[in-house]
């Protein structure tokens, strides 16, 4: 008897973007997606570009474009609820602001975040798959990360930075997680050095921390509203580091399972939203790579714990493909379409894959 097939990312439909693109995003309960960054090709960013597109029988179509003074660096839909579907971003200046894409003109919110760019972001409470306030947290090259709410005008609700005195590395990455109550949340950041810290919001501590030697550049827990499980993060020497957050040994930390499938940059990683075993990461020279969580093994460890049985991470890769030559920064999964993707690259081009196979998982 043969095995079963392996599941494959099959290119759909690609389109050339009239941007650079630094992030692609679907629009929840929609078959249209955005496409945000800036006209500039090279040299200092100027004006900011939201191209909103729409797929439809294999077929990209130019929605609409929107225009705005300042380059935008990133954004997320993960604050709002599936029927206001407001679009967060945060710019090259350290602005942070909320869209109504259907009246774009003016934001619904504006705060001046962050002294310079704002790096990256993320939301949560929004998407009717979690708990406590709808938030926003943005990370930034001034060396703090900020929690927002957007019924709060101006001020933050929480402020992560370095004691004085102390260095402020350059945040590259965030992600909520451990939105399991109304009471519990989380913050992950990675740092252009290496550090990964976790922040615990309900306490406003740190709740662990650790180094990957290298930076980076981008962080995402398994599910935001569940209890801490598994944590990805990928970096510039082309690393995807597995954290399994189940239990956190008092000598070695949480235990990690770290692979090297790119010679380059490592840039994303996005899990399966109906699938938290699945998720899928990409790389410096144009590659995806899809993975699988298997299931959590244990084995005997005597440090002089209590407990010396502890789990380890186990991963699989699936399969892998090479779309560009360049860079793929962006990644979004479909919340509607069980295995719908889509890419952006720094070639300006954007890619819609589908995952076959799906019954092997």
């Amino acid at each position: 008897m043969s095995d079963s097939p392996k599941p494959r990312l099959v290119p759909l439909s690609h389109w050339k973007l009239p941007l650079t693109p630094f992030g692609c995003l679907w629009i929840p309960c929609s078959n249209r997606f955005v496409c945000l960054g800036t006209d500039s090709g090279s040299g200092a960013p100027s004006r900011g570009i939201i191209g909103v597109y729409e797929s439809t029988s294999g077929e990209i179509k130019d929605i609409q474009t929107i225009e705005k003074p300042r380059a935008f660096r990133c954004g997320t839909f993960g604050a709002t609820s599936l029927q206001q579907r407001h679009l967060a971003t945060g710019d090259f200046e350290g602005n942070l602001h909320i869209w109504n894409l259907e009246a774009p003109e003016t934001p619904l919110y504006s705060a001046k975040a962050h002294q310079e760019i704002i790096n990256c972001i993320d939301g949560v409470g929004g998407l009717e798959n979690g708990h406590g306030a709808p938030e926003i947290v943005t990370g930034s090259r001034d060396g703090t990360v900020k929690v927002w709410d957007s019924r709060q005008k101006d001020l933050p609700v929480a402020n992560m930075e370095p004691a004085v005195g102390f260095n402020r590395r350059d945040c590259w990455t965030v992600a909520f997680g451990h939105s399991c109550t109304q009471w519990d949340r989380c913050v992950c950041a990675g740092y252009d050095n290496g550090d990964i810290k976790l922040f615990d919001l309900r306490n406003m501590e740190v709740r662990w921390e650790t180094n990957v030697k290298s930076g980076v550049c981008c962080v995402e827990f398994d599910g935001k509203d569940i209890s801490l499980n598994k944590l990805v993060a990928t970096t510039l020497e082309g690393r995807v580091h597995v954290f399994n957050m189940q239990k956190y040994h008092r000598n070695s930390g949480f235990t990690c399972r770290s692979e090297k499938p790119y010679k380059f940059t490592a840039w994303a990683v996005r899990h399966l939203p109906q699938n938290r075993n699945i998720f899928i990461t990409s790389g410096g020279a144009g590659c995806l790579h899809l993975w699988k969580h298997e299931s959590l093994t244990m084995h005997d460890r005597s440090d002089h714990e209590p407990d010396d049985k502890i789990s380890t991470c186990t991963t699989t890769l699936l399969n892998n493909i090479s779309l560009s030559s360049q860079p793929i920064g962006s990644l979004d999964w479909n919340t509607d379409k069980q295995g719908l993707c889509i890419s952006a690259s720094f070639d300006h081009n954007v890619h819609i894959l589908m995952i076959t196979e799906q019954q092997s998982f």
